[in-house]
């Protein structure tokens, strides 16, 4: 019980960190304002990469999700079928 009250204390007090403060606030375009640190993207490059990320990890995790609702493996001799004996 004791870490649980010491981990969402933490939390609450670890909050106000999470926003942008205002010198970096100034230096973000008008989408990413208060919401992160240092001085945001330089270039068109930052753009392309930062959204080839994300298209990255959606696809991960639809694939992800996916595989886990339906694996498609159908073989009785598969490994999963002897862990799930």
């Amino acid at each position: 019980m004791k870490k649980i009250i010491l981990s969402a204390l933490l939390v609450l007090v670890s909050i106000p960190a999470a926003f942008a403060c205002k010198l970096c606030e100034e230096q973000q375009p008008k989408w990413l304002k208060g919401v992160v640190h240092g001085p945001g993207p330089q270039n068109m490059w930052d753009y392309i990469i930062t959204y080839a990320g994300i298209l990255f990890v959606l696809a991960v995790l639809f694939y992800s999700i996916k595989f886990l609702v339906r694996p498609g493996e159908k073989n009785p001799d598969h490994v999963k079928y002897s862990i799930l004996e």
